[in-house]
């Protein structure tokens, strides 16, 4: 990556912390998922500022941003558009739904029935929309940003295998230190007024280059074999039932050489490989329900999978 490239995602960065406090290792997840072409699944309690920080990532990126709100009564034509008869033409004219923009936040997804919410698997994987019969492509970029409750389960629809599949990433964002959530109230008494002021850094075309580029990251043969014995190693867990599915192992390479060029390299090291795994893979475990009921989780599994798949020892970078 050049220098001007690296001073700009660092800005972005900067950008960003002036309204989200402390959360640069999620912001680097987001534009890890914006790089790839990926989506990003955020599952935390509310108040987290997930909302803030998807229109935030947005203002700062000039991406063209959109929310929905999932509940229970939203249909599937909600999220698409419809076609609707014009008075003056005497025709019907397909009215756009908010999926049509660069950035949709879903937000509680899971409160929405499985009808409306595979709305979405067309446009997260074909970058399209199909609506009586015509097909409609999507403006790039375009990602997907979908949150969801933990705590409340009471008229929540789970997401099914194939839905959680089509996200590139799951993250969290966690609570904010002490001395951040001292920060947080200070610089919103300094500033005033409840929003951020934040510069837009990057363009869209700025990102569709930054796209290309990142397809450009070297990516040796032991990272190849790394990332498939990962990947197969959670198919052998007697504790699931289903590890991870070759979607599940190219998105990881994406991953990788998306967190790569974010750190300012034109080669994936094992340690991107391992860092940014569990974000990749974990939500792509099916769980056996005794595995549950003794308390292991997707990232416990994860975890004992990097520490027993051999990491390359004679990786010397790019070639």
């Amino acid at each position: 990556m050049s220098s001007p490239e690296k001073q700009k995602l660092e800005k972005v960065f900067t950008e960003i912390e002036k309204a989200v406090i402390g959360k640069r290792n999620v912001v680097e997840k987001l534009l890890v998922a914006l790089l790839s072409g990926g989506h990003v699944l955020i599952e935390d309690y509310p108040g987290l500022a997930k909302t803030l920080l998807a229109s935030t990532f947005a203002r700062v990126l000039d991406l063209e941003f959109r929310r929905i709100q999932f509940t229970p009564d939203l249909l599937p034509a909600d999220i698409t558009g419809s076609h609707v008869f014009d008075m003056h033409s005497s025709n019907f004219k397909f009215r756009r739904g908010p999926i049509f923009t660069n950035l949709l936040l879903a937000d509680e997804i899971n409160r929405a029935p499985p009808k409306t919410q595979s709305a979405l698997l067309e446009a997260m994987q074909e970058r399209q929309v199909t609506v009586d019969g015509v097909t409609f492509q999507l403006e790039t970029p375009f990602m997907v940003i979908a949150t969801l409750n933990p705590i409340e389960y009471e008229g929540t629809y789970p997401l099914p295998e194939a839905q959680l599949d089509r996200f590139l990433l799951k993250i969290r964002m966690g609570y904010p230190s002490y001395e951040e959530e001292v920060l947080i109230l200070k610089k919103r008494v300094e500033r005033k007024k409840d929003q951020a002021d934040v510069e837009k850094v990057l363009s869209k075309n700025d990102i569709l280059e930054l796209i290309k580029k990142v397809e450009d990251v070297y990516v040796d043969d032991t990272i190849f074999t790394y990332i498939v014995n990962i990947c197969r190693a959670t198919r052998e867990l007697k504790e699931v039932e289903v590890g991870v599915s070759p979607r599940g192992t190219e998105s990881l390479l994406k991953a990788s050489r998306a967190l790569a060029f974010i750190r300012g390299r034109d080669y994936v090291l094992p340690d991107d490989v391992k860092e940014i795994a569990p974000s990749v893979l974990a939500h792509r475990l099916v769980m056996k329900s005794e595995s549950l009921v003794r308390g292991l989780t997707p990232e416990i599994l994860i975890d004992r999978v990097l520490q027993r798949v051999e990491v390359p020892r004679d990786f010397g970078g790019k070639a």
